[in-house]
């Protein structure tokens, strides 16, 4: 069997960017992924638009900064080439799947498809291999590294290296989402109604009409004449760790989708033609596993949009809690022109030598983590991730005595915004 340089378990866009950024500077490569194609939450849990990603240069300024670059916008821009984009936040997710292969197979990585990693070797603090399962097979696989991209941090908890769940005091996580999309919509009056379909949507929930927990309706444009989409659901109280909690929140989900569409063809001129035309393919996860790694970013830190000498990607995504216990979502917003920077020590699980985690599932605490999940800083964690690893592996290092200060030239001159 093969080994490889490194091998990257997740293909979202923090594994996607991971294992580019590793394969540019000449690694061999494996990425690994559990569906059929590239692009995670947008692919399997049908997640749009991207969050925000940029920063008024100063208060009241007209001039935006973009703070999430390097392969985000490598990916950005060849998606407004094919036309699968609208500017730098909305898209169509069926333009990933090609750009992102169209990258992979640029710089040669390997793809697996279909894929799930079952079990990992583990000899103090190395992964020596790990245990896949696809198509009735078992597969048993070699890299000198690896990067942890799954989002529920699985790699970690296959071998060993400690996690956090959710909140500290209870261990409870942000809401599940099964996000959904309407067809036969008369988009310009649903835009002019919202507010009352909101009014509406609160009236028959205080009325018990409503079992959905969630305070108002979600919704976003799509690049789909006549098609909304939603992410609006909520299921709470629920592990996203639990394949049995997982089992039942896809099917309380489901049933919140049908109550949300039958509500607006009952309570909305806009959609009373409405057609269901989709709904993911998995239930999206906010938070799960957290490691417990070299460094924990918090919540209480970030607001002061601190500074760090081993930065390796900045944010400024505000702190969007949506209720672990029922409605209500609170908001922590950052002001113009400041952003705060993540630390590559956030990436290194405690005790570990050759593994990396890239993604929602980094070192940082409740409050944090509902800053730093959107897909544009997931996508910059991956590229540092996958460069650290190039990084290491060019001086023979473990990952935690990667040399920083090449490590972030290699960033910076991709294009990356680290300071």
């Amino acid at each position: 069997m093969k080994k490889y340089d490194l091998i990257v378990a997740g293909g979202g866009f923090s594994g996607f960017a991971a294992a580019y950024s590793a394969a540019r500077e000449g690694l061999s490569v494996l990425l690994i992924e559990k569906a059929n194609a590239l692009g995670g939450a947008s692919n399997v849990n049908l997640v749009m638009p991207f969050m925000p990603y940029r920063t008024r240069v100063s208060e009241g300024s007209d001039e935006f900064y973009v703070l999430s670059r390097g392969v985000l916008e490598n990916i950005v821009g060849r998606m407004n080439e094919l036309g699968f984009m609208n500017g730098i936040y909305g898209f169509n997710e069926e333009g990933f799947k090609i750009v992102l292969n169209r990258m992979a197979a640029e710089v040669n990585v390997e793809l697996l498809f279909g894929a799930t990693v079952t079990d990992a070797s583990r000899s103090g603090g190395r992964i020596e291999n790990v245990t896949v399962y696809a198509r009735g097979k078992k597969l048993t696989l070699e890299a000198d590294y690896f990067i942890d991209a799954t989002g529920d941090a699985n790699l970690i908890a296959l071998s060993g290296f400690p996690f956090r769940i959710g909140r500290g005091k209870d261990s409870l996580c942000q809401p599940m989402t099964l996000c959904f999309r309407l067809a036969g919509v008369d988009t310009e009056k649903f835009w002019e109604e919202k507010g009352k379909i909101n009014e509406r949507y609160k009236a028959l929930q205080a009325e018990g009409k409503l079992k959905n927990p969630r305070e108002n309706i979600l919704v976003f444009r799509t690049l789909v004449p006549g098609t909304l989409h939603f992410n609006t659901t909520r299921i709470v109280k629920r592990d996203p760790t639990d394949p049995f909690d997982v089992t039942k929140a896809e099917i309380e989900a489901r049933e919140q989708v049908l109550e949300t569409v039958n509500f607006l063809k009952e309570n909305s001129e806009s959609c009373k033609d409405a057609v269901l035309l989709s709904t993911a393919a998995e239930i999206g996860t906010r938070e799960s596993r957290m490691i417990d790694g070299e460094y924990l970013l918090t919540g209480s830190e970030i607001v002061n949009c601190p500074r760090f000498e081993d930065s390796i990607a900045v944010c400024n995504y505000d702190i969007d809690i949506h209720n672990p216990e029922g409605s209500g979502t609170s908001h922590y917003y950052f002001p113009d022109g400041k952003y705060y920077e993540i630390p590559y020590r956030v990436l290194i699980p405690r005790g570990s030598e050759n593994l990396l985690v890239a993604g929602r599932s980094v070192s940082v605490d409740h409050e944090a983590q509902a800053s730093i999940r959107i897909m544009p800083t997931v996508c910059c964690l991956g590229e540092a991730a996958g460069t650290a690893v190039a990084v290491a592996k060019k001086h023979g290092t473990d990952v935690k005595n990667v040399d920083i200060s090449e490590l972030q030239r290699r960033l910076v001159e991709n294009g990356a915004v680290i300071h």
